[in-house]
């Protein structure tokens, strides 16, 4: 009890992070006033990166994220100085609660959803835990992520939600070769594409007979025609991946 006294009377800047109690709902009131300017509403993105992922590039943990809160990054993002440890500690809780969705009870059994991801042949183009191959977009946390409905949507339609940057391209060689995949480099001289085997094409442009872009195009097969039972287990699977 004296403890928490003397805590009390202690000036904030005093105080050591360990003794204070983050308080996320007055975290979004500083982020709103102070954070999305940058950041955007609810962590959205906008001159600063999105804050809507669980794992942050610049603060892989709790502590990291706190200094950044605490110390900022040079030269884009300044530090939040006028807060106290409290406060700093409340925004890092609450910009945490922006990169996880809540679990939600879905209809489906996230065991044989398992089995339906590996016979589709899902591994070839994702990874989860280290295992798989990454043409495609890792799945390790995609229940953290995603809500099921933005996953479901995903499996049946997969043009629906396309990464950032990513592009589906075809290009003809001067010998007739059409070569397709995604975009995994580009200059204004050269491209790189990567086939759905995983192997990798380099071409100079000047070299090409023709270079399309697809726009809105996925290179993932949509998996509409799955029984509506193994779709709804393949779901809870996906839905069940939150990196633990």
């Amino acid at each position: 009890m004296w403890r928490r006294i003397l805590l009390a009377a202690l000036p904030a800047f005093c105080q050591s992070p360990h003794d204070a109690i983050p308080d996320v709902a007055l975290g979004r009131r500083l982020f709103d006033s102070q954070c999305a300017l940058c950041h955007g509403p609810g962590g959205a993105g906008g001159r600063g990166p999105s804050l809507n992922r669980p794992k942050l590039a610049k603060a892989a943990d709790d502590a990291a994220l706190t200094k950044v809160i605490r110390e900022g990054l040079a030269p884009e993002m300044p530090g939040s100085w006028q807060l106290s440890v409290r406060e700093v500690a409340s925004v890092a809780a609450y910009v945490k609660s922006l990169g996880s969705v809540p679990v939600e009870k879905v209809p489906g059994d996230a065991r044989r959803g398992e089995s339906v991801y590996k016979s589709s042949g899902c591994a070839g183009c994702h990874i989860i835990s280290g295992q798989g191959n990454g043409l495609g977009p890792e799945l390790t946390l995609a229940g953290a992520r995603r809500n099921a409905a933005h996953l479901r949507e995903s499996v049946v339609n997969p043009a629906a939600y396309l990464p950032d940057g990513y592009l589906m391209v075809e290009a003809v060689t001067a010998e007739g070769l059409t070569v397709s995949g995604t975009r995994a480099a580009e200059d204004p001289f050269t491209i790189q594409i990567a086939d759905p085997s995983g192997r990798f094409h380099s071409f100079r442009k000047s070299g090409l007979r023709a270079l399309r872009k697809l726009e809105k195009r996925s290179g993932m097969p949509a998996f509409d025609k799955l029984p509506a039972g193994s779709l709804d287990d393949l779901v809870a699977y996906l839905a069940s991946l939150r990196g633990n």
